[in-house]
């Protein structure tokens, strides 16, 4: 520690002094007067002890009140006789930290040091705790911006019904409040014309401001398209990722987009779709109840925003009546179980056990079903990861 005596007495001040640093450990520097004390203020002092009475009796509080302006963010411990104890609410009204007794025979100087290290220690965690609240407070806001971009009421063509949530991670800390985390995570559900449903998942690399900041450059991006690009899922993916790889914000620090993006026939009921490294979409035959993944994980390309000229494959796969298609982020099959390991998660099984018990529910209920299930898979400590999941249907 960086330990400042203000002592009203010399000899007492040099015992203290060779008794704060001699385990080498502190750097403890002493002054008697109170002009010596105010001028070495500046200091990045971790601690301050002050006499009472320095210089004098009637002079210590104003002494400890010049301390104070000049260096606020000091802690200052008090050595008070206890005759002077009548004196100390003032001091403690005024940011006084702590105090020790000066008791006549010395004594105090035996426990002196871990009064400040205490003193110090408290201090310290004040501080971290009043900036864990700052950044919650900033993390609240990234978060905030990031679901002005989350859709709100979706339409679909006749013969379509659709569900889309989005919940960010959540992590519960030892002895204190869950945290709500930032993340990348974004989806979108719209008819680009009378008959092609857009329905999509994005996943930006990482947490905080620069994932939210990626997916709201890829959303804005994504706004811009004319209408008769939607169709085509390759050639849209592909024009996607060209301007993403030019992005500083995606590029910083290898940052990279992943994108399931299906363009729905409403008419044919054939989805288009491709995929820049995210998990394959699952179809739900409802009829006979079989869950398939829609093609493999090889399929596609790369995420976005690695390389500009990365090609995309469109792949067409048929939603039979009464079909589902369920486009997600890792968030949900990576909700880990208490315990961890890689056996502990939601995984695609669990996805399957949700679907197949929702079978015969809305797809309102399905996806609450979904959310639910995961969130108590983890033993109520909530997903580390933020989550985002498409439901569609084509009506029977």
């Amino acid at each position: 520690m960086n330990i400042l005596v203000a002592w009203d007495n010399p000899a007492e001040a040099e015992l203290l002094q060779l008794y704060l640093a001699v385990d080498g450990e502190n750097d403890v520097t002493v002054c008697t007067d109170r002009a010596d004390l105010v001028g070495r203020a500046a200091n990045p002092w971790d601690v301050a002890i002050l006499a009472q009475t320095m210089p004098s009796a009637d002079d210590g509080f104003a002494t400890f009140q010049a301390f104070r302006a000049a260096a606020p963010s000091v802690p200052v411990v008090l050595g008070t006789r206890t005759e002077e104890l009548i004196g100390l609410p003032r001091f403690l009204k005024h940011g006084l930290r702590s105090y020790v007794v000066r008791d006549a025979r010395g004594d105090f100087l035996f426990f002196l040091l871990a009064a400040l290290e205490s003193t110090v220690a408290a201090v310290r965690s004040e501080r971290a705790g009043a900036l864990a609240d700052l950044l919650r407070v900033e993390l609240d806001g990234v978060r905030k911006l990031q679901e002005t971009i989350i859709p709100r009421g979706i339409r679909c063509q006749p013969g379509y019904a659709a569900a889309a949530r989005y919940e960010p991670s959540e992590v519960n800390v030892a002895g204190g409040q869950p945290v709500i985390m930032a993340g990348g995570d974004y989806y979108e559900v719209f008819p680009a014309d009378g008959q092609t449903l857009v329905a999509l998942v994005g996943d930006a690399s990482g947490h905080g401001l620069k994932a939210c900041m990626s997916i709201i450059t890829m959303h804005t991006l994504i706004r811009m398209m004319t209408q008769d690009r939607y169709t085509d899922a390759a050639g849209f993916v592909g024009a996607i990722n060209r301007r993403l790889s030019d992005s500083a914000i995606v590029q910083s620090d290898g940052g990279f987009i992943t994108l399931f993006y299906a363009a729905i026939d409403t008419d044919r009921h054939l989805i288009h779709w491709t995929s820049a490294g995210h998990p394959p979409a699952l179809l739900h035959d409802r009829q006979t109840d079989t869950i398939t993944p829609v093609g493999s994980p090889h399929d596609g390309g790369l995420p976005l925003g690695i390389t500009r000229d990365m090609g995309y494959d469109t792949l067409t796969a048929e939603l039979p009546p009464g079909g589902r298609m369920l486009i997600y982020s890792d968030g949900l099959t990576d909700a880990l179980a208490p315990g961890g390991g890689s056996s502990g998660l939601f995984g695609v099984n669990g996805i399957v056990r949700t679907l197949r018990a929702c079978r015969d529910r809305s797809v309102d209920e399905t996806l609450d079903a979904l959310f639910r299930d995961s969130r108590e898979f983890t033993g109520g400590n909530g997903r580390h990861d933020d989550t985002s999941v498409v439901l569609v249907e084509r009506e029977a």
